[in-house]
């Protein structure tokens, strides 16, 4: 059998020298509109940034690219691009009431000043990795910046305006449904990220209440998997919806239950994670392709062929926490798999750019690369990062 760690050593190695070499610099020097502020949308494939408006969910995840960028040893402006898009997001994004608009103009004037729960997650989460990155910046009183009084006061206003009376939160105020489990998934991992910030007592309170609605809602009691879409009472919609599950989200949220499952010391957790990694692994996974799918339903049948870069990322992430947390070498075969399948979406013309979507018959879409899917790249090969030098330094068997 092939050393599999060996092969997530190779892998992580090429990897962390694309985002080094060749992604971060682009995303910095081509990536970031030094003009307006903030971070453009796209960039074309052949190098140019697209222009459009720009929402409110791409700008945090951008910040958390930057912050990993110094994690990860890049000897660029990493501060300076962190700092440049935090500066265009509170400038532009935080409405009076403390809650985020979902889309500005390129010069920051509020084209739709709604509120959508995915975009609260990601300010959190942005605001969370922003405040440990940057420590000197996240109070600075004559700039009106206090990172983690401005974070408390979005989740407030989340429990004062969208709290749902079961469990969770609505997707929207006046209420729209479906009610989904993804924007849920990013609220707790941002909860964690605050949690692993030195944050406030209440940001473990509502990372425990998200794993319980989890564990208790959003789980298959048949086959394990995560559901997407859901009724005002959180049971599954109603047809084909409510049978909808992701392989990605079942790597994400495997990697998050097994976060928090230690952390709460909670095994139930830690093997509804694991099978929720396996479904993604097995049923999710093409092995034609090498890649995980969009959509299984639950039968775990396939529903949707196509496969998004990011469902890689997140195979990675899972398959080398899952090998840390159960000290399995096996799981090392997964976070190498989703590598393998990562690296096909990279091989483009102007390196540090990517491919978003491949389709079933094995070619891939034309079209710009998503600033979005750079926070998912950045997080599997810090994850991968850290798995790897974790076992070299004996803190974990291989």
């Amino acid at each position: 059998m092939p050393d599999a760690f060996a092969d997530a050593v190779r892998l992580r190695d090429q990897l962390k020298s694309w985002a080094l070499e060749a992604a971060f610099p682009l995303w910095w020097e081509v990536g970031a509109d030094h003009a307006r502020g903030g971070f453009f949308e796209k960039i074309a494939q052949d190098g140019t940034p697209v222009e459009a408006p720009r929402r409110a969910r791409v700008q945090p995840r951008q910040i958390y690219a930057y912050a990993a960028a110094g994690l990860l040893g890049w000897q660029g402006p990493w501060e300076a691009a962190l700092a440049h898009g935090l500066d265009f997001y509170l400038a532009h994004y935080v409405r009076p009431d403390g809650l985020i608009r979902t889309l500005v103009a390129p010069d920051g004037g509020p084209l739709d000043d709604s509120v959508d729960l995915y975009d609260q997650a990601f300010a959190l989460f942005g605001l969370a990795v922003a405040s440990q990155a940057l420590p000197e910046r996240a109070e600075v009183p004559a700039a009106g910046w206090n990172l983690p009084v401005i974070a408390a006061d979005l989740r407030d206003q989340l429990y004062a305006t969208l709290k749902h009376p079961l469990a969770g939160f609505e997707e929207a105020s006046p209420r729209r449904l479906p009610l989904l489990s993804n924007p849920h998934m990013h609220l707790f991992e941002a909860s964690l990220a605050w949690v692993e910030a030195g944050g406030d007592a209440e940001w473990r309170d509502l990372a425990d209440e998200l794993a319980e609605l989890a564990l208790d809602k959003f789980v298959n009691p048949i086959s394990g998997g995560v559901r997407e879409y859901y009724d005002g009472d959180w049971n599954p919609a109603a047809g084909l919806a409510g049978r909808i599950i992701e392989p990605g989200h079942q790597f994400e949220w495997g990697w998050l239950l097994l976060r928090w499952g230690k952390l709460a010391d909670r095994d139930d957790a830690v093997a509804a994670a694991l099978r929720m990694i396996a479904i993604g692994d097995g049923p999710g996974t093409d092995p034609v392709r090498g890649v995980s799918i969009f959509a299984l339903l639950d039968d775990l049948s396939v529903h949707d062929g196509v496969a998004r870069l990011w469902a890689q990322t997140e195979r990675i992430k899972a398959g080398v926490l899952a090998a840390r947390v159960t000290g399995d070498p096996a799981w090392w075969a997964t976070a190498a798999a989703g590598a393998e399948g990562l690296l096909k979406y990279l091989d483009v013309t102007v390196p540090g750019l990517w491919r978003d979507k491949l389709s079933v018959d094995g070619t891939f879409v034309d079209e710009p690369a998503p600033a979005s899917s750079f926070y998912h790249i950045v997080c599997a090969i810090l994850e991968l990062d850290r798995g790897v030098e974790a076992v070299r330094q004996g803190w974990i068997p291989r």
